[in-house]
């Protein structure tokens, strides 16, 4: 069975849909850890609190990066 069906839980899901799980968490650490680290050169600390409790699967950290930071795709590895 694919899919979430509620009586195997979050185990269960895992189970099933093993790959998609890796491969959300590596998409949502890499652009957590990404913005997390722009929120910290930059000093802006609320940012990096929200961003750090806040799990949305990486779309509030791009929206941070591309448009509250407005970033360009080749300075996201700059110092």
């Amino acid at each position: 069975m694919n899919g979430f069906d509620p009586t195997y839980g979050l185990v269960g899901f895992v189970q099933t849909n093993g790959l998609l799980f890796a491969v959300l968490t590596l998409w949502s650490l890499f652009w957590k850890g990404l913005a997390l680290w722009h929120s910290g050169r930059r000093g802006q600390p609320w940012w990096f609190v929200i961003l750090l409790i806040l799990n949305t699967v990486g779309i509030l950290e791009i929206i941070y990066l591309f448009a509250i930071c407005k970033l360009k795709f080749s300075q996201l590895f700059s110092k």
